[in-house]
């Protein structure tokens, strides 16, 4: 614990100047709706990827409406003075893998299988004077069995006609997921509509991460920026981003096994896990009046000693309300 201790002084001295790259990430400037009520499904798999392991499936449902600035949650959210304040709520599924789903023993020195479900308050405060962003939210759930991440890899597995999963019965065990995120990000440069450098800067900490990242963001096509007010100046937007970063990683409990929960058959060693990871989000979005369309690509390289890097897929698809 003493150990674990000294993770979270070193991630809260980070917090000020770096930034996390989650798994699923809703809410970045790239994927900007311009719109305070919408809808969005997001699916990533790494079957696009022609893989299977390590973290192999995820999904959000993700709504943003002005009645969601009634949410008593929104008090710990940070608040700056000239922004448009966009609220939301998303329920998010995660799930991981070791490297094969044949054996039904421990595979030490692969990745533990462990799943997590959660419901995320957020909110987008977007200053159009000096083309900020910041975004925070809450997450709060659990990571375990109760997550039924075998139930969801067994199911999608059935539904493809593949092999059903073995070794779930060593997954990481039921813990709390408490954790807070902040993202700040800054217009640095822009051409007209056709392209955008952004900074992005982000900090989680709790139960499930605690990490930070740095990185930017560049988009290309034709493009409404998100640092303005919910006007479309282009009914029809279609580019390509990159999102490349540097991640700076405290705890990972997809790993390393509950923050309080400490029963987990398998877990990665602290000594092993890799404390510097590189990645790189990037896609194509159309958005054509309510409609919101993305296919999206990641690329991580390893997170522990005995890993190796890892890539996944997903898409988006959302409407205006």
């Amino acid at each position: 614990m003493q150990h674990l201790k000294s993770l979270y002084i070193l991630s809260l001295s980070l917090i000020s100047s770096l930034s996390f790259a989650q798994k699923i990430e809703n809410t970045a400037s790239f994927r900007d709706v311009k719109s305070d009520n919408y809808f969005r499904f997001h699916y990533d798999n790494d079957y696009f990827t022609a893989t299977d392991r390590f973290y192999t499936q995820g999904y959000t449902f993700e709504l943003t409406s002005p009645r969601l600035a009634k949410n008593p949650v929104n008090f710990i959210f940070l608040k700056s003075k000239n922004s448009a304040d966009k609220f939301g709520l998303s329920l998010e599924h995660i799930g991981f893998a070791p490297t094969t789903i044949k054996s039904d023993e421990i595979l030490y020195g692969d990745r533990p299988f462990a799943a997590a479900i959660f419901l995320k308050s957020f909110k987008i405060a977007t200053d159009t004077i000096n083309k900020t962003r910041i975004e925070s939210s809450l997450s709060i759930g659990i990571i375990g069995p109760g997550a039924f991440g075998y139930e969801m890899q067994k199911g999608i597995h059935e539904w493809i006609g593949d092999e059903i999963p073995m070794g779930w019965q060593h997954q990481i065990k039921n813990d709390m997921v408490l954790n807070y995120n902040l993202t700040h990000e800054k217009e640095l440069a822009r051409f007209k509509d056709y392209f955008a450098l952004n900074s992005h800067l982000t900090a989680r900490l709790g139960s499930l991460n605690t990490n930070a990242s740095v990185g930017f963001s560049a988009t290309l096509g034709l493009i409404n920026s998100p640092f303005t007010s919910t006007y479309d100046k282009n009914k029809f937007q279609i580019y390509m981003y990159s999102q490349p970063l540097a991640n700076f990683i405290g705890y990972d409990a997809s790993l390393q096994g509950g923050l309080f929960n400490q029963s987990s058959p398998y877990t990665i060693p602290d000594s092993d896990i890799e404390r510097i990871t590189l990645q790189n989000n990037f896609g194509i979005v159309m958005q054509w009046r309510s409609l919101y369309l993305e296919y999206s690509r990641v690329l991580l390289t390893r997170e522990f000693e005995t890993s190796k890097s890892h890539k996944w897929g997903g898409f988006r698809i959302g409407f205006k309300l």
